[in-house]
């Protein structure tokens, strides 16, 4: 599971994948989840645990909530999938309705993810876009400068530190 700010929760994912376990006779054996990490990094830290687990073959199915929730970049879906399926490891997104067991869940799951990507890279454009009809307009972007004065007491402070 993953989401992508510290504000948002993972309840619904968990309650969806726990629904789909029970109903397909999946045994849950771990819980990985990732708070405020985009899904374009593929070095998130649940994420590195997953995948260490999976090398040492310490479950046979990933069951993953939606495909834009494991990865947003086609070729790491490809990678973890080649890999997973190297493991013999299952791959299901219950709510793109793919599984990896079929041939026709193989195809699904190239083209779901061709589709994250692309809706990954248009957020992406747009917001770069905004940014830069906002500069364009004088607005000041990014964090306001610290003021001087806090800069000298962080700086008095650091020096007292052993």
């Amino acid at each position: 599971m993953r989401v992508s700010t510290a504000t948002q929760t993972h309840h619904l994912q968990k309650d969806g994948l726990c629904t789909y376990a029970k109903r397909a006779d999946l045994n849950i054996t771990q819980e990985y989840v990732d708070v405020a990490v985009s899904g374009r990094k593929e070095g998130r830290p649940e994420l590195n645990v997953l995948m260490k687990a999976a090398r040492n073959h310490e479950f046979n199915c990933v069951l993953v909530w939606r495909f834009d929730r494991f990865a947003r970049s086609v070729t790491h879906l490809l990678r973890a999938l080649d890999e997973f399926n190297y493991l013999g490891i299952r791959f299901i997104s219950v709510q793109d309705q793919v599984d990896t067991n079929s041939p026709m869940g193989k195809a699904m799951f190239t083209i779901i993810g061709a589709m994250a990507e692309l809706e990954s890279s248009l957020i992406s454009e747009r917001i770069k876009a905004g940014m830069a009809a906002a500069k364009t307009r004088g607005k000041n972007l990014g964090r306001p400068k610290t003021s001087p004065h806090l800069v000298k007491k962080i700086e008095e402070f650091a020096k007292k530190i052993p």
